[in-house]
């Protein structure tokens, strides 16, 4: 037990400190000192951890899909999602044939996304010319 008067550190069976006499049974026990990690401590992930690869900023990955069919499929079955359906946005696709293109304003965002060459297929890769 730490005296709170000298501190010097006596042994916990001891009622008074054995440097200065003060009474240790009065004062409170001296809390533990709070956690701290140890540096350079390495945890590992979760078992069921996934880290998506990702490509070096010099490669271009290019879909499978064509933009120019893509865009056809969306200017004439745009609003039943059929285009989303085409680059593997299956969730869209469902959304877009329930609501009718998302209400028409999707299907129009989607043809202007589509023509510009910004429009990307599931994996987020860009459309073949």
């Amino acid at each position: 037990m730490i005296c709170n008067r000298c501190g010097f550190d006596n042994p916990q069976d001891v009622h008074y400190c054995k440097q200065c006499g003060a009474d240790l049974s009065a004062q409170a026990p001296s809390a533990p000192p709070p956690y701290q990690p140890q540096p350079n401590q390495w945890n590992p992930p979760p078992p069921n951890y996934y880290v998506q690869p990702s490509y070096p900023a010099y490669m271009e990955v290019i879909s499978p899909s064509s933009r120019w069919v893509a865009l056809i499929l969306c200017i004439f079955l745009g609003t039943l999602g059929i285009h989303r359906f085409y680059v593997g946005k299956i969730g869209t696709g469902i959304l877009y044939l329930l609501t009718g293109g998302a209400f028409g304003i999707g299907w129009i965002v989607d043809i202007i996304m589509i023509a510009c060459g910004s429009f990307t297929d599931s994996y987020g890769a860009q459309l073949k010319q």
